[in-house]
């Protein structure tokens, strides 16, 4: 016969009761039961919701973590931040008094830390560090200001159609393997191109989120930014697949404060939640466990406020308040391209636009494998410099009469030449718009790739050497080095960028056609 903890804790409440002027049961408390993480203490009448308590171990008088989740009439239910099996019942828990905290500071820059911004990449100690709540409310809109600032991720594709601006949310959504993760990394690693030229206070930092992901690819993501030379200015913290539940949990909302701590400094901070489906996943087990009512999914009632409380908190602040900014990145793995899955949804309408990779464009070798025509980004060219805005403006237009084109003319054997020379065209900005990994490019290169497209002087080349030509045109137009500063420097194409771009365009492909 199964006794049940109700029982026992009234049992406990009654002997206690007798010896209540010598026991403050109201700040301690006793283990009832330990299974799977979840611990339940009878005791702790005033501890309050997320509070911190500390598990002293009888056997060695260690303490570990746990944090109150459940505050019931009868026993209180709190999640173990580590492992649980060296806890016994009648083991003795404390109040602290005290909220989860974090290590914030720039000396987390480089580093490897967990959900408590302890190192674990090496027992070098941390300097130039403070602590902060892992919990805080998101600014209100008086403290906001509108997006406005460019943030480059060096993807041509996302630059050109889908900016995304210092403050805002931007969803990467899709199947496992087409490349989530890719734009992410491909993101962070762009910024050094910038911040090699910038000023502290326009530097962006970048804190990377691994959560529920294998040690092993923890691990090769960071030696892919070192080798890059990313680690430098970003930040990982990992909650791996080993990791309790309860660290897989907290890991996001720690994250976020450590981008905080630049963004109310006056700093820019981008952060990736890599992913918030397994997030959900392992607060739905602990909901679980903790006995809540399921719903959809068997995902808790409250898991929606769950991510919109760690995505609001990302926003462009205010000149009063810093002008600062937190950029997020989440990323959610879909199931079959189900984007209207309970998660997915949620977050979509969450964030402030998304950037859905499809499975089909991924194995047909269009890399990254955005579906411009789900794919959206809700800021704009409010995030977009007049160059970009200028040669970019009727690129999606371009794309979706071609999209309409190739579906059409499978079904038909012949065609004029009006639309022969439209689907030679889209193919070419399909091919243009193609690019492989760790190979970003400055924001002027992408403009001067595109402006090249736009314009027609990619007509007579062949469609499998688009991509050679494209690097000969780029690296012809470097050692014209003026024309790129101009586009960096005037942020727009004056009449005398635009003859100049032409006749260098003109002349390479003069110079091309020669050597043929």
């Amino acid at each position: 016969m199964r006794v049940k903890a109700v029982e026992i804790s009234t049992l406990l409440q009654e002997k206690i009761s007798e010896f209540s002027a010598y026991v403050n049961v109201s700040e301690i408390g006793y283990v009832l039961s330990v299974s799977d993480g979840i611990v339940r203490v009878f005791g702790l009448e005033n501890v309050k919701a997320g509070e911190l308590v500390d598990v002293v171990l009888s056997e060695t008088d260690e303490t570990i973590r746990a944090i109150a989740t459940n505050l019931e009439s009868d026993n209180v239910g709190c999640m173990v931040l580590g492992d649980d099996s060296a806890i016994k019942e009648k083991d003795l828990v404390r109040r602290t008094y005290r909220t989860a905290s974090v290590s914030v500071g720039m000396g987390l820059l480089g580093r490897v830390v967990n959900a408590f911004g302890e190192p674990i990449d090496s027992n070098e100690p941390l300097t130039d560090v403070t602590s902060a709540g892992v919990e805080k409310p998101a600014p209100g809109m008086i403290e906001r200001k509108s997006i406005n600032e460019p943030l480059w991720t060096g993807i041509r594709v996302i630059d050109a159609l889908f900016p995304i601006g210092r403050g805002q949310r931007e969803l990467i959504i899709g199947d496992r393997q087409t490349g989530k993760t890719a734009i992410a990394i491909d993101t962070i690693i762009n910024q050094k191109q910038y911040n090699d030229r910038l000023p502290a206070g326009q530097k962006v930092y970048c804190i990377y989120v691994a959560i529920g992901q294998k040690r092993s690819t923890v691990a090769r993501t960071v030696q892919i930014l070192t080798e890059c030379g990313a680690m430098e200015y970003t930040i990982v913290v990992a909650a791996t697949a080993s990791d309790p539940a309860a660290m897989q949990y907290i890991a996001p909302y720690a994250a976020c404060s450590i981008g905080e701590h630049f963004r109310d400094n006056g700093m820019h901070a981008l952060i990736v939640y890599d992913d918030l489906t397994k997030h959900a996943v392992a607060y739905r087990q602990i909901s679980l466990l903790l006995r809540r009512p399921p719903g959809r999914e068997a995902f808790p009632g409250d898991i929606f406020y769950l991510h919109a409380r760690l995505l609001e908190r990302a926003a462009k602040m205010s000149d009063a308040k810093g002008g600062g900014s937190l950029t997020a990145l989440p990323i959610i793995e879909t199931q079959a391209g189900d984007v209207a899955a309970y998660i997915p949804t949620n977050v979509i309408s969450i964030t402030d636009g998304q950037l859905f990779l499809e499975p089909e464009l991924f194995h047909k070798g269009i890399k990254p494998a955005i579906n411009i025509g789900v794919s959206v980004s809700r800021v704009g060219s409010a995030a977009q410099t007049k160059a970009m805005k200028s040669v970019a403006g009727n690129l999606k237009i371009e794309m979706a009469r071609y999209n309409e084109l190739s579906s059409f003319s499978q079904f038909g054997s012949e065609l004029d030449s009006t639309t022969k020379e439209l689907l030679s065209n889209g193919e070419k900005v399909v091919e243009v718009l193609k690019q492989p990994q760790y190979s970003s490019l400055r924001n002027s290169e992408h403009v001067v790739i595109l402006y090249a497209v736009m314009n027609g002087y990619f007509k007579d080349v062949d469609l499998k050497e688009i991509k050679k030509v494209e690097m000969e045109l780029l690296q012809s137009i470097r050692n014209e080095s003026n024309i790129l500063d101009t586009l960096d420097n005037e942020d727009h194409i004056s009449e005398q960028c635009k003859a100049d771009l032409d006749r260098s365009i003109a002349a390479f492909k003069e110079r091309w056609l020669a050597a043929r």
